[in-house]
């Protein structure tokens, strides 16, 4: 087993553990780090599938993918927390909740 399917199979993991959080936790903010874990595991995934032929460079288009998600991942995360914090201020709880709940039924 070489290295680069080594951090190929760990990114899968580490996606698999992120969406497992993801669907089972109703707190947002476990919701957002969940979606952390997952990006984190497809950057990885990503570079252990970059071309690597011996004696040649690896190939840039996923390495360059990388750079450009962690840009993303990092202003989503930042836009999340700003969300969460609204939703706190707004409704004092952590989870959002099913609007049958809050129905008037006459």
């Amino acid at each position: 087993m070489t290295q680069a399917t080594l951090y190929a199979l760990a990114g899968v993991m580490l996606f698999v553990m992120g969406l497992r959080a993801f669907l089972l936790y109703a707190h947002l903010l476990r919701k957002i780090l969940a979606f952390n874990i997952m990006g984190s595991g497809i950057f990885l995934l990503l570079v252990g599938i970059a071309g690597r032929v011996p004696n040649a460079a690896p190939d840039p288009v996923p390495h360059a993918l990388v750079l450009t998600g962690i840009v993303v991942s990092v202003s989503f995360t930042a836009f999340g927390l700003v969300l969460l914090r609204r939703i706190y201020a707004k409704t004092g709880k952590t989870q959002l909740t099913d609007r049958m709940e809050h129905t008037n039924t006459e």
